[in-house]
């Protein structure tokens, strides 16, 4: 299946950082907003994902409240994280397609990772964002890749696989955070490979 691969292209978000801490603040603060309870913004933001629509950014307009900040301080990287890409790099070139604020790679290095990785590109930056397919071009080019031999690694149907199949790279959706809840109903949005955690990626490749 995955033959000739040359780049692992990974997303930031849900796939090697963990947000499950700041998906919970953000929904704490929309409850508090709106006078309702943490688990009937946490259900109802279930539902919407089930749907293939943002969850949190739902939820907080049926409640007519705004959607609160981003909290990066509660962002942490998945335990397996570290050790996947000091596995994957000794293999592969590594890089990153992801939708982030300014200052990616700093983070990327706070967290220990940045070592394993080749090529950071991200939309703040860039002045383009996923699922836009102009900021998985620029990462192939840079990178000198062509799609055939890269990977592209994400917890997202909607900005990770679609755009990467279509241009012709290999996909592979990791189920983590409420990306794995995204219903599949057309072609494209199949992924080569689906896996749970990112050390089964070290036994797909």
């Amino acid at each position: 299946m995955f033959e000739n691969i040359k780049w692992l292209f990974f997303d930031v978000g849900s796939t090697i950082v963990d947000e499950h801490l700041a998906y919970e603040h953000r929904m704490r603060e929309i409850a508090d907003s709106a006078n309702t309870t943490y688990t009937n913004v946490y259900e109802m933001a279930i539902t919407f994902y089930k749907q293939n629509k943002k969850g949190d950014l739902e939820t907080a307009k049926l409640l007519g409240v705004e959607l609160t900040k981003w909290h990066k301080e509660d962002e942490i990287l998945y335990e397996d994280a570290s050790k996947c890409l000091e596995i994957l790099s000794s293999q592969y070139k590594i890089g990153i397609i992801a939708n982030q604020s300014l200052g990616t790679k700093e983070r990327l290095e706070r967290h220990g990772v940045l070592q394993y990785i080749d090529l950071v590109i991200a939309s703040a930056e860039e002045g383009v964002a996923k699922p836009d397919k102009k900021i998985f071009e620029i990462a192939l080019e840079r990178s000198n890749c062509k799609p055939c031999e890269a990977v592209m690694i994400g917890d997202r149907i909607d900005n990770d696989i679609i755009p990467a199949k279509v241009l012709g790279m290999h996909t592979i959706w990791i189920k983590q955070g409420f990306g794995q809840y995204w219903n599949i109903t057309e072609e494209v949005e199949k992924a080569d490979c689906t896996v749970n955690s990112l050390m089964e990626i070290c036994n797909v490749l």
